[in-house]
């Protein structure tokens, strides 16, 4: 608008100079060798212009004839370098298709009409890497590290070349040579604190982070969480050479990143170390809530040195609590539990964790416990096998590579904090086995033999004795009606009496009116240790059984006569009901006439029997144990005499 303007302002001066030439008197008068030219100003003013327009046609007109050379030339190269684009055009287009034969050709015919253009000496290297031509790739890219403009480029292509090759130290000096060149290079910069991590240079990682931080290739969120991972490794490195700088680094690490396992640990053990438990303490909690790990647990466990089982079961539910229903930390009492010998709560909580979340190590730790607490063979077996078959562990994991212990980079990929602590592999819920509640409770298992006291058999009196027994009736009526009667039947025994329970060997001075009771067995030992056998109560001598002297007394005594067969009815029925252990007690007491009719002999027979029945090894009413399977020849033969024979272990 404003040329416009200009224009049409220019065009009213001129007009304004015209009228004011034509409104001029006079002539102007022009005289040359005779000639006389006289004309108004108007005209000569025109005249004048049209001269000057005729002469600068002319002078063009020769300049161009003069440098037509040069136009030509220049009309040419124009051309060439318009077909050149073209070619790297399509040759770029048949890079991206994949296409590296006629990637190449285009490509040559750029590079012939563009002389040392940068993109066609690109494209002609990436043809070659297309086309598998690796040696052609790297004397391509190594022509551009001559050019300034193209060293970059040039850098970038021998890197990718050594990593596809498999050379990590001729890949990690392009790298280095790259960011020093451009500092703001985020490939190079990347590339190089990787392959620092890999090789454990924690030192100059750590400069390389700062450096790229300052050339803004990361924001302040991963800035601090990369140094964390790098200063955990460094402290991880250093802990038994320099432990002082290792806890501040540590310790540092901790604040950066409060989520992560390694470093929270490693500054609890180093506390532990310098004997700072409530510093120790304070950081596995704060990591404890935000993410729960077995690790921590264990740490949390021992952070006081000399701690009994008990006091580490404390602590470990002190830990749960500060993040309560958890699977890790269910399994962190559980395991305390099962230190301290407390069984009931290692049931519980590991039936938590089985009936919500179940992993193979739970499986594995309820099979712990059966045998430790009952030693059931059976339900062991029965956990492991369950163990096979269940939800595997949680593990490190990074770029598929399992670990069982936390690593700061990649193994595959040298990436910075990749491991991950996850799952590799669950069941679906379908495949799931519902476990019932009476799977976790400890399995009751029957009585011991001794406990299942035999009825007592009457005791027929002597023959040679009949007056001695009816004053002893005679004498303690009373005795004999205020005994506590137990009705206890025994278990049909179809052994023979040397396989039979042993009776429990008589008192000296036993009474006929002995009253049945249990004394229960106290459990004594130490809670947590495993020296629970050595203060475990020693063994008794086994109850004995019935004596031959006394089956052979009953076999050879006569029968009594028939004046007191009233009476010992009238005795036997209510001693029948009476548990009397003491039933030799009583044959003691009566005098009997044995065989050489002399209580003397009878003693010294029941003394004799005695001392062969504690000879004797011990021997048990069942042929097998009820929680041994057996081994398959043993069945073989039971199902072959008795036909099957009942399991009894799940």
């Amino acid at each position: 608008m404003i040329r416009v303007l200009i224009f049409f302002a220019m065009l009213f001066l001129a007009a304004l100079g015209f009228a004011w030439m034509a409104d001029l008197p006079g002539t102007i008068s022009v005289s040359w060798n005779g000639y006389v030219w006289e004309q108004p100003p108007v005209v000569v003013a025109l005249v004048v212009g049209l001269v000057l327009v005729a002469f600068l046609v002319v002078v063009g007109f020769i300049r161009a004839i003069l440098k037509s050379p040069q136009i030509a030339g220049r009309f040419f190269k124009q051309r060439r370098k318009d077909k050149g684009y073209t070619a790297l055009s399509q040759g770029l287009i048949a890079l991206g298709t994949g296409n590296a034969k006629m990637a190449r050709r285009y490509g040559l015919d750029a590079d012939k009409l563009l002389n040392e253009e940068p993109a066609t000496k690109l494209l002609l290297a990436q043809t070659a890497q297309l086309a598998g031509k690796d040696g052609e790739a790297r004397q391509r890219f190594e022509a551009m590290l001559d050019d300034p403009q193209t060293k970059t480029l040039g850098l970038h292509g021998l890197f990718v070349e050594a990593e596809r090759q498999k050379e990590p130290v001729a890949a990690r000096h392009y790298a280095e040579e790259a960011a020093k060149s451009a500092p703001g290079l985020e490939w190079a910069g990347k590339a190089v604190l990787g392959y620092q991590a890999v090789a454990h240079h924690w030192d100059e990682a750590l400069k390389t982070l700062e450096r790229n931080y300052t050339s803004k290739l990361l924001d302040k969120k991963a800035y601090r969480r990369q140094r964390a991972v790098i200063l955990t490794a460094l402290a991880h490195k250093l802990e038994d050479n320099d432990p002082d700088r290792a806890f501040s680094l540590a310790k540092e690490a901790h604040g950066l990143a409060l989520d992560l396992v390694p470093a929270a640990v490693i500054t609890s053990r180093l506390a532990t170390r310098r004997g700072d438990i409530r510093k120790a303490s304070k950081v596995i909690e704060a990591t404890w809530r935000l993410s729960p790990h077995p690790e921590l647990a264990e740490t949390y466990s021992h952070v006081r040195t000399g701690d009994s089982a008990v006091d580490r079961l404390k602590r470990a539910k002190s830990l749960a609590a500060q993040r309560a229903n958890t699977a890790e930390g269910a399994i962190a009492i559980a395991k305390a539990a099962l230190e301290a010998r407390e069984f009931e709560e290692a049931r519980t909580q590991l039936k938590k964790v089985l009936q919500s979340e179940p992993t193979r190590a739970a499986f594995i730790l309820m099979a712990e416990v059966e045998e430790a607490e009952t030693g059931d063979k059976g339900r062991v077996r029965d956990w492991l096998a369950r163990a096979v078959k269940a939800p595997l562990d949680k593990v490190w994991i990074a770029d598929g590579v399992v670990s069982s212990e936390w690593q700061a980079v990649s193994p595959v990929t040298g990436k910075l904090d990749a491991f991950q602590w996850s799952s590799p592999g669950s069941l679906n819920e379908e495949d799931g086995v519902l476990l019932e509640d009476s799977l976790f409770e400890a399995p009751v298992l029957p009585a011991a033999a001794p406990a299942q006291a035999p009825v007592a058999e009457p005791v027929e009196p002597a023959a040679t004795a009949p007056s001695q027994t009816k004053e002893a009736s005679d004498e303690k009526p009373e005795e004999d009606t205020e005994a506590k009667v137990v009705e206890l039947k025994a278990e049909p025994q179809s052994e023979e009496p040397s396989k039979t329970t042993k009776e429990a060997e008589p008192a000296p001075n036993a009474k006929s009116d002995v009253k049945a009771t249990a004394a229960p067995v106290k459990k004594e030992g130490y809670e947590g240790t495993t020296d629970d056998v050595k203060f475990a109560p020693a063994l008794k001598d086994l109850p004995d059984g019935p004596t031959a002297s006394t089956l052979s007394d009953k076999a050879s005594a006569p029968a009594a006569p028939e004046k007191d067969a009233g009476a010992e009815k009238a005795k036997t029925d209510e001693a029948e009901k009476v548990v009397s252990d003491a039933t030799p007690d009583k044959q003691a007491a009566e005098p009997a006439s044995g065989v050489n009719g002399t209580s003397e002999d009878s003693k010294s027979d029941e003394k004799k029997a005695k001392d062969e029945d504690l000879d004797r090894p011990i021997e048990f009413p069942f042929s097998r144990m009820p929680d041994d399977p057996g081994t398959d020849d043993d069945e073989d033969a039971d199902d072959k005499k008795k036909g099957s024979r009942p399991r009894f272990f799940n």
